[in-house]
């Protein structure tokens, strides 16, 4: 009965959603659990079966840092995001395009759907160009801008090849690596990346798996639903901080260009995406659009 009482449950959403594009961005702990990417594997091609168009977009920080220790090359951080120079970016995309993109096509295969790995290179998927942040010195009060290499943002999506796989079986899954206009190759934060393509194709979601139960408020309680004027103040607030800001700040960014909603979920529970869409209550956060 309780099975019985699941289904009846998630049938409106089904019907709510079929043909709707969701954009996923995967990352963190599910990635290295083999039990929770088998959850997700499954989920994304139930996703699939039920009439909804899933494309993921995955990240891999932990996968490229362990590859270059492996190779010895050294790298640093700066307000989170590595310097890429050129031997690390070849590093990046082998890894990103490589291995771990295989891997989770592969997860989706194996559960019974029809995966295909893209990076954002294939189909001019994203055109990106170099990231420029600025940082005043506390000191002197200068600001300079910061070098980070071959670190690079969004400056257009072509979802051409997106579309056309959205008609047919196929899954895609993304790489956040882009191209620049004059042939280079760039390393894309993939909450960035996720948040620019879920707005060019107007998705009726952006979902953002993570290592929290959500966005908390000032007493650490979860936030189930909120409009982008209330994120929007959370932010100017500091009532939240460290990696939620750009999480949050990437979903108001994907709304504000286009799509319909957005989602912060924990990635470390299984069927999370499934508790989040097919359910009356949710398991995460959800920014809805204005």
């Amino acid at each position: 009965m309780d099975t019985a009482r699941t289904l009846t449950e998630a049938l409106p959403y089904m019907h709510r959603f079929a043909r709707q594009t969701f954009v996923i961005k995967y990352g963190g702990a599910t990635m290295g659990d083999d039990a929770l990417r088998s959850a997700f594997a499954s989920d994304i091609v139930l996703l699939k079966q039920v009439g909804i168009n899933p494309v993921v977009v995955h990240g891999g920080g932990p996968q490229i840092g362990a590859m270059l220790d492996r190779l010895r090359i050294k790298s640093s951080f700066i307000d989170g995001l590595r310097v890429t120079d050129g031997a690390t970016v070849e590093i990046v995309e082998m890894v990103l395009s490589g291995s771990i993109n295989k891997q989770i096509v592969a997860s989706i295969n194996e559960a019974g759907g029809t995966a295909v790995g893209l990076s954002g290179k294939d189909g001019r998927l994203i055109t990106a160009k170099r990231l420029r942040r600025r940082k005043r010195d506390p000191d002197s009060n200068i600001e300079r801008v910061l070098d980070l290499g071959f670190v690079g943002e969004p400056s257009e999506i072509d979802g051409t090849v997106l579309d056309s796989l959205a008609a047919s079986s196929v899954i895609p899954v993304i790489a956040p690596i882009g191209a620049g206009r004059n042939g280079e190759t760039f390393n894309i934060n993939a909450d960035t990346a996720a948040g620019a393509i879920a707005g060019a194709l107007g998705a009726s979601k952006l979902i953002v798996l993570t290592d929290v139960p959500g966005v908390l408020n000032e007493r650490g309680d979860l936030i189930s639903e909120m409009t982008p004027a209330q994120a929007r103040r959370l932010v100017s607030g500091r009532a939240v901080s460290g990696g939620m800001i750009p999480k949050i700040e990437t979903c108001l960014a994907a709304i504000n260009a286009g799509c319909g909603a957005a989602h912060v979920l924990d990635g470390r529970i299984p069927h999370t995406l499934l508790l989040e869409i097919f359910t009356e209550q949710g398991i995460g956060t959800k920014i809805d659009g204005e």
